[in-house]
């Protein structure tokens, strides 16, 4: 997968303000508030930054944490983790593989089949339904 590269600058004319803040400087947008936090919608979740794929709805459930979750990427290879020891904690980060945007953390709480727990800001995510 070939990286995309942009200026901070760049990012900040592309996105709003509350993406631009998430998404490239890692601030986290208010637990339920967002805009997938209930969604069921079947379709694929893009980043909005570089309108990757990401995620599948069929791997969201409801965790009850106030942001969208996920117990899996779409693929191995869609998001990284990254160790994150910010705010006095020990965490791991989830960034598009793609463009490097935040997009939230990973917790070892999840469900089965995984027992994973991808917590995802909706601000950086796109969902693009399923055609029913």
């Amino acid at each position: 997968m070939d990286k995309l590269e942009k200026t901070l600058e760049e990012w900040k004319e592309m996105l709003d303000p509350e993406q631009y803040q998430v998404c490239r400087l890692k601030a986290t947008e208010r637990p339920f508030t967002g805009k997938y936090n209930m969604t069921k919608t079947p379709g694929v979740y893009h980043c909005v930054c570089c309108n990757e794929p990401l995620f599948d709805s069929s791997t969201k459930f409801d965790s009850g944490c106030g942001w969208p979750s996920f117990y899996a990427p779409i693929e191995g290879s869609a998001v990284v983790e990254v160790r994150d020891i910010s705010h006095g904690m020990i965490r791991t980060e989830v960034v598009c593989a793609k463009c490097d945007a935040h997009l939230g953390h990973v917790f070892p709480d999840g469900p089965p089949p995984t027992g994973l727990r991808y917590c995802i800001n909706s601000v950086c995510l796109d969902l693009v339904p399923r055609d029913a």
